[in-house]
């Protein structure tokens, strides 16, 4: 058996996470209620001015729930043989291989999540029922748009201009898929997102990184991270695909594989059933 632990990314948060958590590990709350300037357990738990839909707070509140859910999982499982993280998700992966620590993790999360709240010029929307293929068909010659997430076979998000997606809208309805708008302050996983890419790839700079103790796989290209690959990955990850159909055919090429969900929600574990029926 192949143990696999995947990590969700924004979109699974919601009120109450963690609540089983925050006790277990309270020096690791403590210390990442002092780097962010918050009570991070009040956040999740009762969600004051519904911040945790702000992209500035969700990100570093999921990767402390999705930290503190792994920790668990290692202490009554055990490590897996493989990791892999969905979009923000992928900071908790590269955590559990000991890329970095809890703290340096969080701080990186914290700045990303600071710089892509920043941008609102732009939209993203979910295409559901039918394939990338068909998707990208409609998208030609129509500008300032970009496939964000490639999630399953029949589920893509689009990222980019808030009008080209009005105007695709149409089309893709008519090629029967529904069209569902994501409440996102920017156009994410876009070229919308290089001048915030390249701001956080200097910031990534002044830090350095493990090699990972087990085989990560990257968003970016669906292979486990190469030495030396962890500034370039996160900062390319920013402005580029996230390529989670790919990832989970990577994944499922191991032998007996076995996906285990870590963190709030049941997203992944959605998406993977979908590609294995």
């Amino acid at each position: 058996m192949t143990k696999i632990y995947v990590f969700p990314g924004q979109g699974s948060q919601s009120t109450g996470m963690g609540a089983n958590l925050f006790d277990r590990y309270p020096k690791l709350t403590a210390q990442a209620s002092d780097l962010l300037g918050y009570d991070i357990q009040a956040l999740c738990l009762q969600n004051p001015d519904n911040a945790l839909n702000q992209t500035n707070f969700t990100q570093p509140a999921l990767y402390v729930v999705n930290a503190f859910t792994y920790l668990q999982q290692l202490e009554e499982h055990g490590q897996a043989d493989y990791l892999a993280g969905h979009s923000l998700g992928e900071y908790s992966a590269l955590m559990a291989a000991n890329v970095f620590d809890f703290i340096t993790g969080l701080q990186l999360v914290k700045k990303r999540g600071e710089l892509m709240q920043q941008v609102t010029n732009g939209g993203m929307a979910a295409v559901v029922g039918i394939n990338s293929a068909i998707i990208i068909e409609e998208m030609h010659g129509v500008e300032n748009l970009d496939i964000a997430n490639y999630n399953s076979p029949t589920q893509t998000v689009i990222s980019g201009n808030k009008e080209a997606i009005t105007n695709i809208t149409a089309k893709l309805e008519q090629r029967g898929a529904r069209v569902i708008p994501l409440k996102v302050s920017g156009a994410f996983h876009s070229r919308f997102m290089g001048k915030i890419a390249a701001e956080f790839g200097e910031f990534l700079n002044s830090f350095n990184f493990n090699e990972p103790k087990m085989p990560v796989i990257a968003n970016i290209n669906a292979q486990p991270y190469a030495p030396g690959s962890v500034p370039v990955n996160l900062t390319m990850q920013i402005d580029h695909s996230v390529q989670w159909v790919k990832t989970v055919q990577f994944l499922m090429k191991q032998a007996d594989p076995t996906f285990t969900e870590i963190g709030p929600g049941k997203v992944l574990s959605g998406l993977i059933r979908q590609m294995r029926n």
